[in-house]
């Protein structure tokens, strides 16, 4: 691979998250971004059509998740997966050993070059059917129904994705990764660039945007109620109206929040 480009595809169904990566991989010299996909059907297609070297992969996307990607290529020139994940704890624990790597969001710079770095060298010693051997052999234990659902979501061209959320979710939180279930996330609040997450009478501190943040949580369960906050409506037990339109929001916890004049459309998830 000695002055060889890397032909790489990226697949994230987030266009900020696809835009940035791409940005970023654009300082690596060797790398050549071949395409872009923003679901797992598109990214099926494209893999099939260009047999890139490399994958950046997202895991959780609508419809065809990361997954069911790998699974839907069984058989097919398979390329190095480096995958991209902010929430699953077992992609974490699995994919360590099965695919060339995996990237926690927010990316670190020194990750993303630990991963161009691992997928350079595996290029060159063509490692590329060993690993698939071993991603053939984790996600090869498929029903006939779910094999039958992939391919009809490949094929099928009027298919339209349905946003799923986690019953689980993952943060990096310093130097290790903390996995909450949903339903004990409390309240969620920013600070500078920093998010501070409320669950059970502890307090994690991850860097992400509100906005990423938010799109990785369920609407029926989590809802802004400031420009600042995010809370779970579950938990919350009392709602006072102030004078100026504001509310004020008490928890289970004890906890006081305060709902905006902007987000009163909120109040009737209380009523």
């Amino acid at each position: 691979m000695d002055g060889e480009k890397i032909r790489v595809v990226i697949v994230d169904d987030e266009p900020l998250a696809l835009r940035g990566l791409k940005l970023r991989l654009a300082e690596f010299p060797e790398i050549e971004i071949v395409a872009e996909a923003t679901n797992g059907r598109e990214a099926v297609r494209l893999v099939k059509q260009l047999a890139p070297d490399v994958v950046f992969l997202d895991i959780q996307m609508p419809g065809l998740d990361g997954f069911g990607v790998v699974r839907a290529l069984i058989g097919a020139p398979a390329p190095l997966f480096i995958f991209v994940t902010a929430y699953d704890k077992y992609a974490i624990d699995a994919f360590e050993a099965n695919a060339l790597d995996y990237l926690v969001k927010p990316v670190e710079d020194e990750r993303l070059k630990d991963a161009i770095h691992r997928a350079r060298e595996a290029l060159k010693t063509r490692a590329a059917a060993s690993r698939e051997s071993r991603l053939v052999e984790l996600l090869a234990s498929l029903s006939s129904d779910e094999r039958d659902r992939i391919k009809e979501l490949i094929n099928d061209p009027t298919w339209t994705a349905k946003e799923r959320y986690p019953e689980r979710l993952s943060f990096k939180d310093g130097s290790k990764v903390v996995v909450l279930n949903a339903d004990e996330v409390e309240w969620i609040d920013a600070a500078g660039d920093y998010m501070c997450i409320h669950a059970g009478g502890k307090t994690h501190i991850i860097r992400e945007t509100m906005k990423t943040l938010e799109a990785r949580l369920d609407p029926a369960r989590f809802q802004r109620i400031h420009r600042s906050a995010i809370v779970n409506v579950n938990k919350v037990k009392e709602l006072h109206p102030h004078s100026n339109g504001e509310y004020f929001l008490i928890l289970e916890n004890g906890v006081e929040l305060k709902l905006s004049r902007s987000y009163k459309d909120v109040v009737a998830r209380f009523l």
